[in-house]
């Protein structure tokens, strides 16, 4: 089994993404063949970015690294289900890390979020200022405005950055994508499915100017994107949160690889692993607070990043005397599902 699994859920970086075979005849993509492949930092992981602390490993168990390899040979996106905490977040960081993949690149969803969101930004409004200055520019020569470098006015989103022409596959991490508008997840399908997307303010230009260099979302090197196509080499690793709030269409699901992250919250030996993953060497603190969470749990939700909130306010005052510590434990694990202070 361990040569199957590239991703291995181990703390060792390594490269055994070069493993990986070709895709199956239906998810093989071309992007990138002509030589204008973006480059990525492969060990420049979070980016800047909140991410896992390289002295330890996320604890993934034998099912989780199964789906991620399925996701990974099958280049499907996969959705990932959970209570809040249990690490859905943290597993993109994870695979990252491993498979030396470089920065995670991060799409926050609500309810206003749109697939243009998460693709690319026009800044129309700079290029008709700059287009206006040059036209009173006495000295301008004339078309100027019309040379432009558009690459000024074009950014990838996250989503674009993940599907331009790296020779590596990107880590894309879709968060919480069931607060997203109902049509979200349908819009997607067509973008997984062709694995690449159309500029249209680059198409209407493409004459004037066929290739344009423009600004992934990582601040990384600048990607070429050739008549307003950006299209994959490499299909992203795309992991997508929910937290079980909505139902996704048939058409959707068929097409991504499903986990569930079952809930630690009984879990005492699971719980101990994730403080000791976040908060090494927190000692008596870490059983105190892992105690009080384990017996809270068992009356009303909680969330696992309250348990290390806990430690890590227990760690430096471990011997305070118990009221202090039962205050701190009152204020941070106040369970999630009970009514605001002065409401019944």
């Amino acid at each position: 089994m361990t040569l199957w699994r590239i991703y291995q859920g181990v703390d060792r970086p390594h490269d055994r993404i070069a493993d990986l075979p070709p895709p199956p005849p239906w998810r093989e993509f071309d992007g990138g063949r002509d030589g204008t492949l973006a480059a990525v930092d492969r060990d420049a992981v979070g980016g800047g970015r909140r991410r896992l602390p390289h002295r330890a490993a996320y604890r993934a168990d034998e099912r989780t690294v199964d789906a991620v390899n399925t996701a990974l040979y099958l280049r499907r996106p996969l959705l990932v289900s959970g209570d809040p905490g249990v690490g859905k977040s943290t597993l993109a960081d994870a695979v990252a890390r491993e498979l030396r993949l470089g920065p995670v690149l991060r799409w926050s969803v609500n309810s206003r979020t749109t697939l243009r969101d998460g693709l690319y930004r026009y800044d129309s409004l700079g290029r008709l200022e700059d287009a206006g200055l040059a036209r009173h520019q006495s000295d301008a020569p004339a078309g100027a405005s019309a040379a432009t470098d558009l690459g000024r006015y074009v950014s990838l989103g996250p989503l674009g950055t993940a599907l331009a022409p790296y020779a590596l596959p990107r880590v894309l991490l879709v968060d919480e994508i069931d607060k997203g508008d109902l049509d979200l997840p349908n819009d997607l399908l067509d973008v997984f499915e062709e694995g690449g997307f159309e500029i249209p303010e680059l198409t209407r230009a493409a004459d004037q100017q066929p290739t344009v260099a423009v600004r992934p979302h990582d601040g990384g090197p600048a990607v070429r994107v050739t008549r307003g196509a950006v299209q994959c080499r490499a299909f992203p690793f795309v992991i997508l949160t929910s937290n079980g709030e909505r139902e996704f269409p048939p058409a959707f699901l068929r097409r991504c690889i499903r986990l569930h992250l079952p809930s630690a919250h009984q879990d005492g030996a699971r719980l101990r692993a994730i403080v000791e993953a976040h908060l090494p060497g927190a000692g008596a603190a870490a059983e105190a607070a892992v105690g009080a969470f384990l017996a809270r749990a068992a009356t009303g939700e909680l969330a696992t990043d309250q348990l290390l909130n806990a430690v890590y306010l227990l760690a430096p005052s471990a011997g305070a005397a118990g009221p202090d510590r039962d205050r701190l434990l009152d204020l941070v694990m106040q369970h999630l599902n009970d009514a605001p202070p002065g409401r019944p």
